[in-house]
Parts: structure tokens; C-alpha cells; sequence
């Protein structure tokens, strides 16, 4: 009985090991020259047609383009092991991006996930973990229609069961994750370093993003989306982002942990970005979404925007604290730019709850805005136990102005310049409730508090400038 336990015990490990496919054994060099994809995607097919299995990275420096997952494969990279994307040459490239007939609907990025370093579609049960590094370093930062150029570090279209975890991610292109339509989706203790997008989490169900650092100075760090890639409308719903920190740190200043501050300027000269925001890309909507106890540093501030048709409801945050925001703390925009197949309507935003919010040493041009467009109101908006530190410096004649509607524009707060309120504009909405804000300025702002228009049944309580109670709306 115990030989015949012993034998299976050893049958046992036997099968165990054979599930683990070490990439060098297919003839991967780790030598930082060598293109080791051809010996890694041999690796995944193997272990595919098996069954699925674990793809091992060694220690070592594996020169790579396009990457093809498979379902029910894990790639882990070991300490130490690191899958760099090679730069392109005039024989040798990524694989091309494949075509979309719905790619005028959104940015060329978002249409395609071939043109990239680890790509899958239409795959289930994949993940890529361990505490090596994905460095995108031959990968353009530009969305390239060029042959051969990838723009993208991983790319997912239509998987279900997706795990990243313990992953490193420096200089990733265009996108650090570009995941369309996935669902049951989780990035867990992910450090992102990049030059554009960090998280692309895009027409995506069942999302769950927590204790990732993302720094993202050319772009926005966590990003929900909604786009019309796939060809229909889907909308990004029940996805959880916990406990993160994004940021506007120098390139590379996060993962070396020097924290530099030298670069002031994203692509869109708009200051760094490096924040969470829902939008641009929302032909589909925003639903069932928690952010909580996340840290934002040297970056934009919280951005909420629907402009493309799609429905943003039910959004709780809470527990965010802020510093060093270089444009409006808190932006919620209801648009009309329509980036969607003809006869989609205007969008709805509502019930949305923000509170227990810190924000120290935020810009004071853009103040906070909450602004739909003439006949599309923002609804149903509480903000509660709210502090905002601002620089303040604006006088009484910046007050006087109205800004622009911009119905169409891309959105960010500087579409409307100089805001007339130091505190907060809100303009077409109904039903917002402020309770317990309060208001801190370095230097004197001589604009109003709060300026509305076209707003009805806006309810305050208990606001405090400079540490005194101020009665609003008598």
C-alpha cells in the first residue's frame, strides 16, 4: 500500500512539473538581444494544446515582440526576469493591427490590440503574476498605424477570468493595459511607470483594481471606459478600485522611487495628468462603480465624464486624498460631443456620491465643477466632508465671466477657462447636495464662493471658508 501510495505521490509531482513550461528550455536566451518571442510563443502553444499551463520566466532580460496568449495560461516572471519590447526593424515587427470598421468612433489605440507587446482575444482563464518586469521600451507612445510598430504593453479583447498581480510595468507606450470587454477582471499590487495610459478598462463587467501604484504623467492613470470598439455599446460596470496611489511623477521617477518633479507638461499641455477618471471614450455607460481609499499626487484631480451617450449612474468614492492637484479637484461633465453612431442620444449622469475627500494645495483657476449642457441636466449629486486646500490669487473681475458651454469639446476643465467661482460652478443640474465643505485658500480669491446656473434644488449645509461658517443661497 505504501509503494503503491509512493507511485502515486511521484505520478503526481510528475504531472504537476509538466504543467510548468520554462521558457529557456524552448530556446529563449535572456540575453537582451536575442528576439526570444518565436521560443516563447512555441512555449504557450505547447502548454495550449495541452490544456494550458504555467509559462516561466527565468532571471534574465527577454527581447520580445508580439506575445500570444492562449486560454488557460499563466505567464510568471520570476525575480529578476524581464520581458522588454524590442524595437521594430525593416524585417522584423509586431504583429499588425488588425482591422476595425468601428474605429472612428474612438482613438486608433482603442480600436486595436494586436499592435502589441502580450496580446489575447477571446481567451478565459489567463493571468500574468510574479515580481519581475514588463518594459515597453521598443513600444511608440503614439498610436503608430505604421507596420510592424506596437503601441501597447498588454492589449485583452473579450476574455473573461483575467489576473495581473505583483507585475512591474515600466514605459509601456500607449497603454500600460488596454483590457475591451473583459470580464471578471482583477489587478492586484500592479506598480505601473509609464508615458501614457496606465489601466484602459474599457466596456469591462466585474473589475476589481486594488493596491496598484500608477504614475502616468503624459496621461490618466486609471481610466474607465466605454468606447464603441467593439461594435456595439456596452457599459463598464461593478468594478471596484481600492486602495491605490496615482500620480504625476517624472517617467520612471516611481519605480527608482527619486520622485522627481521636472516635467511640467502632458502631450496636451494641460500640466501633468496621472489621475482616476471615467470618460473620455463613453458611447456605452458607467455603471455600479466604488473608488476608495486611493492616494493622488502631482496629478489632475478626480474626473467624471460622460459626452458620448452613455449612461454614468450610481458612483460612490470616498476616503480620496489629494495634493498638489494642478487643475480642478472634482470635474463631473455631462457632454454632448457625440462620438458614437449617428442618433445617439445625449447622455444621463446621476446618483453620484463623493464623500470624505482631502485635497491640499489644489490650482485655483478651474475651482470644482459640476456642469451638464442646456436640456441634459447632471441629477442627484451629494458631496459630504469635503476639504479643499486651494492656492486661491484670482480677483473680483475674474468672477464677472461666464464661461463658454462647449457643448462638443473634448473635456477637461480648461475648456471653460478661468471659473468664475472660487469654490465650485455648477451649472444644469438638479438635486445636488453639499454638506460639510470646506474651503482653505493660501492667498486671497476675490470670485464668489459658489456661482450657479441653470441649477435647481442645490442644498447646502454646514460650509466653512477659511475655518468660518458662511451662509450660501440666502
Amino acid at each position: 500500500m505504501k509503494r503503491l501510495l509512493l507511485l502515486i505521490f511521484c505520478l503526481s509531482a510528475a504531472i504537476a512539473e509538466a504543467k510548468v513550461y520554462n521558457v529557456q528550455d524552448y530556446g529563449a536566451k535572456a540575453d537582451g538581444k536575442t528576439i526570444d518571442t518565436p521560443a516563447i510563443n512555441r512555449a504557450i502553444e505547447e502548454a495550449a494544446t495541452a490544456g494550458g499551463g504555467t509559462i516561466y520566466f527565468p532571471a534574465g532580460e527577454y527581447a520580445c515582440y508580439s506575445i500570444r496568449l492562449k486560454s488557460h495560461i499563466h505567464l510568471y516572471l520570476e525575480q529578476g526576469a524581464q520581458i522588454v519590447a524590442a524595437f521594430p526593424t525593416e524585417s522584423e515587427g509586431y504583429d499588425a493591427a488588425e482591422p476595425n470598421e468601428h474605429n472612428k468612433f474612438q482613438d486608433f489605440g482603442h480600436s486595436h490590440w494586436k499592435n502589441s507587446l502580450i496580446w489575447g482575444i477571446g481567451l478565459e482563464d489567463i493571468s500574468i503574476t510574479g515580481p519581475g518586469l514588463i518594459y515597453g521600451k521598443g513600444l511608440t507612445r503614439e498610436e503608430s498605424r505604421l507596420a510592424g510598430v506596437g503601441n501597447k504593453a498588454i492589449s485583452l479583447k473579450l476574455c473573461k477570468n483575467v489576473t495581473l498581480k505583483d507585475i512591474s510595468m515600466l514605459q509601456c507606450g500607449h497603454f500600460a493595459l488596454l483590457a475591451t470587454g473583459v470580464d471578471n477582471l482583477s489587478i492586484l499590487n500592479v506598480k505601473v511607470d509609464t508615458n501614457r495610459d496606465g489601466f484602459d478598462i474599457d466596456c469591462c463587467k466585474n473589475v476589481r483594481i486594488s493596491n496598484c501604484t500608477v504614475n502616468s504623467p503624459w496621461d490618466d492613470a486609471i481610466v474607465l471606459k466605454a468606447s464603441y470598439g467593439l461594435g456595439y455599446f456596452k457599459d463598464t460596470e461593478n468594478v471596484t478600485i481600492s486602495d491605490c496611489l496615482v500620480s504625476g511623477y517624472d517617467r520612471g521617477s516611481v519605480l527608482d522611487c527619486t520622485w522627481q518633479r521636472d516635467e511640467p507638461q502632458a502631450p496636451d499641455h494641460g500640466f501633468v495628468t496621472g489621475r482616476i477618471k471615467l470618460g473620455t471614450e463613453s458611447s456605452g455607460g458607467f455603471k455600479n462603480i466604488a473608488i476608495t481609499n486611493c492616494i493622488f499626487e502631482r496629478c489632475r484631480g478626480l474626473a467624471l465624464e460622460t459626452v458620448d451617450g452613455g449612461h454614468l449612474e450610481d458612483i460612490v468614492i470616498s476616503n480620496i486624498t489629494m495634493r498638489d492637484i494642478v487643475n480642478a479637484p472634482i470635474f463631473l461633465r455631462l457632454g454632448a460631443r457625440l462620438r458614437s453612431p449617428e442618433g445617439t442620444p445625449v447622455g444621463v449622469m446621476k446618483r453620484v456620491r463623493i464623500s470624505h475627500v482631502n485635497v491640499f494645495n489644489a490650482d485655483s483657476r478651474y475651482s470644482s465643477i459640476i456642469s451638464g449642457i442646456p436640456g441634459a441636466l447632471i441629477e442627484d449629486v451629494a458631496l459630504d466632508n469635503i476639504h479643499i486646500y486651494y492656492q486661491g490669487g484670482y480677483s473680483e473681475e475674474d468672477g464677472l465671466r461666464m464661461p463658454p458651454e462647449q457643448e462638443k469639446t473634448y473635456p477637461e476643465p480648461w475648456m471653460f477657462g478661468t471659473i468664475p467661482a472660487k469654490g465650485m460652478f455648477i451649472r444644469h443640474a438638479r438635486g445636488v447636495s453639499l454638506s460639510d465643505i470646506h474651503f482653505h485658500y493660501a492667498k486671497p480669491d476675490g470670485r464668489p464662493l459658489f456661482v450657479t446656473d441653470d441649477a435647481g434644488e442645490v442644498y447646502y449645509h454646514r460650509i466653512t471658508v477659511d475655518g468660518k461658517e458662511v451662509e450660501v443661497g440666502k
